[in-house]
């Protein structure tokens, strides 16, 4: 983990409220990490139901695997998190990982182990061991209270430099319901899904399928639509729980996402979610530069999205915007080899409202001093017009500096 704070971290940290039906606890349990805490358990009321995203990587962990299996029980009592270790390519050892660790857990709340959701995080390739939850766990159910979302938020940190919290409140009915989320994640960003870990809550009544629905809509423009490095994780588990708990209160029982009662809900709960992406963003390992690329008048959003990752996806145009220059070039380059329609005699190109080129050629109205000065910005926006349809779309990445080196050439040093 490192210790200086990213200068793009938010400077409003909200503070999550208690939500009825869950209990946390941290501890450090030594995974890999001296002197911090590495574990979290969060406690679920019974009949809490769960939804989750993974991630599409044909290589996945074991943790990601054993939620895929369990997900379809549609119901969770707690959810374990470890940092440090991604039980990843482990082989069989990190299936018998999960499963200890589920048992464990299991015992120590009075569930079965299926009740049990996981999560991983950490080097790629080392093998967890599972006894070190022994008794960690134990201890962790009988500590586990309302509230401690930060502390819950810091236990799941890698190389993230500060931990990710959003919150909103919303009605739900006539009745005031909840919705917190926590994330990590700096490095091996390029969800196809989800980003690498993050866990959205919730006391809303919504049964599962209609839980899963909403997750599954809502990740396609908020952590699908954010890139660090362009890397996939093996580990990428995006999980919310509903525990149903404002139902006391009056809340109305949801079971189709199609329900128009759910309408605030919805954007409250999206508004999470983009938020949690962004601040993923704003911690990309060495990122110095927040950026916002736009494609617009792209054949379809499809096409959009794809142009729009091909840019930001580019190291040529993040060390570019790592070194405040407006090499609009390099935007040229990452457009026309995105495999989509583009046509080079309409192209135009803005940064931070600023055009620098139009139709195919440098502005006329170019002014070298002016971009500069706009290039010094913390956030940068990278606007393309293509001037073929109405197709738009809108990603966040960061810029590419040499501490992003430094971080991942030591990573498991």
């Amino acid at each position: 983990m490192s210790t200086a704070v990213s200068p793009l971290a938010p400077t409003n940290v909200p503070e999550l409220p208690p939500l009825d039906g869950v209990k946390l606890a941290t501890a450090a349990a030594g995974i890999r990490y001296k002197g911090r805490t590495d574990v979290l358990l969060a406690l679920l009321d019974p009949g809490t139901a769960v939804a989750g995203v993974f991630t599409q990587s044909k290589c996945p962990s074991a943790p990601v695997e054993w939620c895929r299996l369990n997900l379809k029980g549609g119901k969770a009592r707690a959810l374990v998190v470890n940092s440090g270790n991604a039980n990843a390519f482990t082989g069989k050892t990190g299936r018998v990982a999960t499963a200890l660790t589920a048992k464990i857990a299991a015992k120590a709340i009075g569930c079965k182990p299926a009740d049990i959701f996981l999560a991983s995080t950490g080097v790629i390739g080392e093998p967890l061991d599972a006894t070190k939850f022994d008794g960690v766990l134990d201890q962790l159910a009988e500590g586990a209270v309302p509230g401690g979302w930060m502390d819950a938020a810091k236990a799941i940190m890698t190389t993230d430099t500060f931990p990710k919290v959003a919150t909103a409140t919303v009605k739900l009915g006539k009745a005031k319901v909840t919705i917190n989320g926590i994330a990590k994640g700096a490095g091996m960003i390029a969800p196809d899904m989800a980003t690498m870990l993050a866990f959205v809550f919730t006391d809303a009544p919504i049964a599962a399928p209609a839980l899963q629905s909403l997750l599954k809509a809502g990740v396609a423009d908020t952590f699908n639509a954010v890139t660090i490095d362009g890397d996939t994780s093996t580990s990428d588990t995006l999980l919310a729980f509903a525990t149903g708990a404002a139902a006391a209160n009056g809340a109305p029982k949801i079971s189709k996402a199609s329900d128009i009662r759910l309408k605030a809900f919805v954007k409250a709960f999206n508004a999470v979610l983009a938020n949690l992406a962004e601040q993923v963003a704003r911690d990309g390992e060495g990122a110095r530069k927040l950026v916002e690329i736009i494609v617009d008048g792209a054949t379809s959003k499809a096409s959009a999205r794809k142009i729009a990752m091909s840019i930001a996806n580019s190291p040529l145009v993040k060390t570019a915007i790592a070194g405040e220059d407006a090499n609009w070039g390099r935007v040229v380059m990452a457009v026309g080899k995105a495999g989509e329609p583009a046509d080079r005699d309409k192209l135009s190109i803005s940064f931070n409202g600023i055009r620098v080129a139009k139709a195919g050629a440098r502005d006329p109205s170019y002014n070298e001093a002016e971009v500069s000065k706009a290039m010094k910005s913390p956030e940068i926006q990278i606007k393309v017009a293509l001037g073929l349809g109405k197709g738009r779309d809108r990603v966040l990445t960061c810029d590419l500096t040499k501490e992003y080196i430094a971080i991942n050439g030591d990573y498991r040093s």
